[in-house]
């Protein structure tokens, strides 16, 4: 089955990697149907406005997306959209953090199961994970806890989806070129300098980069399971 026979199911496809996810997936023929509150400028992308963080307007997007797709197919679902807060544990917001969890872990989750009765054999999950997926820096509580949480919704969909020929991928990308990094880029040159200094090649990853990396992934069922680091290597420490 060609790309152009295929429906990209995207989170958070108005800018940064949702943008450059968009645009790759409209280069190879594929459709693609976003969900965000701003919509996707790449051309032919389809927008259906949704707040990730309201557990109704999800449950109604996965109504409206279904009703969209119509027939059973090859449909890849990629969860892009989160939330990121700067919180510790000595600097805890309880509400703050549930809103983080839902745009990170809960609709992730509720996407997928709300959609599964659209996606045939040959489609895919793919989760957009971070280096915080596996380790821990300071100031980032919830976001460390959200973005380890999408590597148990891998691991337990997988077994979940066993036997189905739908295969599940998270791609853990490290320091890339987007808005997330702006309020380090307002701290001065030298505190950037020190963020490109933990990476081997001393530059930031393009959202391009990523959106390769999830391309490949879409079409490689023998990555089923597999937790995907694209960060240029960096330091550890």
């Amino acid at each position: 089955m060609s790309a152009a026979a295929d429906t990209v199911v995207l989170t958070g496809g108005s800018a940064g990697i949702g943008l450059a996810i968009a645009a790759r997936a409209r280069a190879d023929g594929r459709r693609v149907i976003n969900l965000s509150r701003r919509p996707c400028p790449v051309d032919g992308a389809e927008n259906l406005a949704v707040d990730l963080g309201d557990a109704a307007a999800v449950a109604d997007a996965v109504l409206r997306v279904r009703d969209r797709i119509g027939a059973r197919g090859r449909v890849h679902l990629v969860h892009n959209a989160a939330f990121p807060i700067a919180d510790a544990a000595t600097n805890f917001d309880a509400r703050a953090c549930e809103q983080a969890l839902r745009i990170n872990v809960v609709t992730p989750a509720e996407l997928t199961a709300g959609l599964l009765p659209t996606m045939a054999p040959g489609s895919s999950v793919t989760f957009i994970g971070s280096t915080l997926s596996e380790k821990g820096v300071p100031g980032r509580l919830t976001y460390c806890a959200s973005k380890h949480a999408l590597v148990g919704l891998l691991r337990a969909t997988v077994q979940d989806l066993f036997g189905t020929g739908i295969h599940a991928v998270c791609v853990c990308p490290g320091f890339v070129d987007t808005p997330l990094l702006d309020p380090l880029r307002a701290r001065g040159p030298e505190v950037m300098q020190q963020v490109l200094g933990m990476v081997s090649y001393g530059r930031l990853l393009t959202p391009e980069e990523v959106a390769d990396i999830v391309a490949f992934c879409l079409e490689r069922p023998s990555l089923n399971g597999a937790i995907i680091h694209a960060n240029l290597g960096q330091r550890e420490s």
